[in-house]
């Protein structure tokens, strides 16, 4: 009687290397991330970004968790959006 979509999803993790500021109702809190694959390849992370992730922003540096729906043909993530920073021991 049901009939559930299921979708695969990916998640990784990358490196944050800079931020974007925000606009519009984020203005003055980071709008995204700029992240670094471990392969160099750099991207915008701004989606699934919470208002408290906005105001303190994992450091410089840090590792992010973020999960995606599938590559595009140049290899960058589809529909990217954070899950969680990552905590070291």
């Amino acid at each position: 009687k049901s009939i559930y979509k299921v979708k695969a999803g990916h998640d990784a993790e990358v490196r944050v290397v800079g931020y974007e500021g925000g606009t519009g109702r984020n203005a003055g809190l980071v709008g995204a991330l700029i992240v670094a694959t471990p392969s160099g390849a750099t991207f915008k992370l701004g989606a699934g970004l919470s208002d408290a992730v906005r105001r303190t922003p994992p450091a410089l540096g840090a590792l992010v968790t973020y999960a995606f729906d599938g590559v595009t043909a140049k290899g960058m993530p589809r529909g990217a959006r954070f899950i969680r920073e990552r905590m070291t021991a």
